[in-house]
């Protein structure tokens, strides 16, 4: 009886958040835009001050709105923060059992960029190949001091599918390049080879020059390969 009616309290809640988040569509708000009072809140939606709360704080977790003490509320600007944190978490959870999730991560990141790749080379101006290729030699001149940054990496990946003009595709695929950056970090201690990275950027680089997806997908898979690899050195867990 107890589960059922913690059960039940949880669709409440659901519930209510669905409210809030068809009551800020119906009324046309965008982001930056205030959300009514508490007071407004609980009595356009019938509801208590502290079952209200307790919706905005998951709301607020979820990128929906923003709680500024002091100030108010308000909708959120668009962004994938609170997902991308929880998929780091996932990972980072998955890798201290089975690896599993990781790897699934993983899949879900690579389906989408080569999926997304020869697309992408085929909006590419030439202005953009140069973006690309200046990407790639700032990571040449970085790996001959022995170094591979991560900056330089995400920028790299960025102007590969800058010539797609979907800044919420971005966003998506930054979100997926922070949760393997997170992999990388947990599945051990071994540094990457800076001059095998920036080799391997630059052949990507020539295959996107030469409209080559197939070669440049084909480069692009070889660093999940690599980090599978890890993940299945790792101990038992």
């Amino acid at each position: 009886m107890v589960r059922r009616a913690r059960f039940s309290a949880q669709s409440r809640l659901r519930a209510l958040q669905a409210d809030i988040m068809d009551l800020i569509l119906e009324r046309g708000l965008e982001a930056g835009d205030p959300l009514p009072t508490e007071n407004e809140l609980t009595a356009a939606l019938g509801v208590g001050r502290n079952t209200l709360r307790e919706s905005l704080k998951v709301l607020q977790a979820m990128g929906v709105l923003e709680i500024r003490h002091g100030f108010g509320m308000f909708v959120a600007s668009g962004n994938f923060d609170a997902f991308a944190e929880g998929l780091v978490f996932r990972s980072r959870l998955s890798l201290r059992r089975d690896g599993e999730d990781a790897l699934q991560l993983l899949g879900i990141r690579e389906a989408l960029e080569r999926g997304l790749l020869p697309a992408a080379l085929a909006a590419a101006t030439p202005a953009r190949l140069e973006r690309l290729d200046e990407a790639v030699r700032h990571i040449e001149d970085l790996a001959g001091t022995g170094e591979h940054s991560a900056a330089a990496d995400a920028e790299f990946h960025r102007c590969l599918f800058e010539p797609l003009g979907n800044d919420l595709l971005l966003q998506l695929l930054a979100v997926f390049w922070k949760v393997h950056r997170r992999i990388q970090l947990e599945a051990g201690p071994g540094m990457e080879d800076a001059s095998a990275v920036a080799a391997l950027y630059r052949g990507i680089h020539d295959a996107a020059l030469a409209g080559d997806a197939e070669t440049a997908g084909r480069l692009l898979s070889s660093r999940f390969e690599a980090l599978r690899a890890r993940i299945a050195e790792l101990p038992d867990r």
